[in-house]
């Protein structure tokens, strides 16, 4: 089949506008995303392409926020190429190694997690998801009850069942990433991941020992009371998808009203990680 790629240029904006434009674009038609400097790039079958409906989709944005984008058409012949090349694989220190399921078996890592790449994010290749997988390896999974919130490709529920989480809950409200959940959670011979589609709504009356939340600091900060209510006393929260500054401190001060206590982060370029306990 032919794709068309678009090729998405963001004027100095907030990352969660970004993902405005992304989340819609999935919504009609779009499968495969790449980021990019300055923007990112969006995939979808010619034959599904309309760009009359990507202008209504469109349309309320371009009164919040200046984008631009171009088209370009790639022939069948080339789209395994430009599939493949989009996905190198990765490693977390000498632990983990994630791989597409065109790329070669390394039995030496610890924890493989193979992932086909539906959609860019959730990879590992955005500094947000390293980081929260990174801040994973030092913690305590064995028998553990997990929820993983806006899961993507599902790699970091995957991840915790492969350090000994025993239940796992993955929700995202992205109908294609919840799909993309429960096939690589059969990829990777995993049966303990319960995906749900939907956001905080969806999320079950259960209490659980840690939460894995990497979305955006708007999100974090609407559902981070819903997160308080179903996380154990002493449990750990993780939360990535937003920036140092002014993100964390605003985060922090949300937490703290619901009984969740900043502890640490990490920080690769202006993205952070951080690990709060209630």
């Amino acid at each position: 089949m032919n794709y068309y790629e678009l090729l998405f240029t963001t004027m100095p904006t907030e990352d969660y506008q970004q993902d405005l434009l992304i989340n819609d674009l999935a919504g009609i038609g779009f499968d495969t995303f790449e980021m990019v400097d300055f923007g990112f790039k969006a995939y979808i079958d010619s034959s599904t392409f309309n760009e009359q409906t990507l202008e209504n989709q469109l349309a309320p944005y371009r009164k919040m926020f200046t984008f631009t984008y171009e088209i370009n058409l790639i022939p069948e012949k080339n789209w395994n190429e430009v599939w493949e090349s989009n996905f190198e694989p990765i490693q977390i220190r000498d632990k983990i190694w994630v791989r597409a399921t065109f790329h070669p078996h390394k039995p030496e890592f610890s924890y493989e997690i193979v992932i086909d790449p539906k959609m860019a994010f959730g990879t590992g290749h955005h500094e947000t998801t390293s980081m929260m997988m990174d801040m994973m390896l030092d913690a305590d999974f064995e028998g553990k009850k997990i929820l993983d919130m806006g899961c993507g490709t599902g790699i970091l529920a995957i991840l915790a069942n492969k350090l000994g989480a025993k239940d796992i809950t993955a929700i995202d409200y992205d109908p294609v990433c919840y799909e993309s959940a429960i096939e690589n959670a059969e990829l990777n011979g995993i049966t303990n991941i319960k995906a749900i589609c939907g956001s905080k709504e969806v999320i079950p009356n259960e209490q659980v020992d840690i939460i894995l939340a990497n979305i955006n600091r708007n999100i974090l900060l609407d559902q981070i009371a819903r997160y308080s209510d179903v996380l154990k006393p002493n449990g750990d929260i993780y939360l990535s998808g937003f920036y140092e500054s002014p993100d964390l401190d605003i985060i922090k001060e949300e937490a703290s009203k619901y009984g969740l206590k900043y502890v640490s982060h990490k920080k690769t370029k202006e993205w952070v990680a951080a690990r709060f306990v209630k």
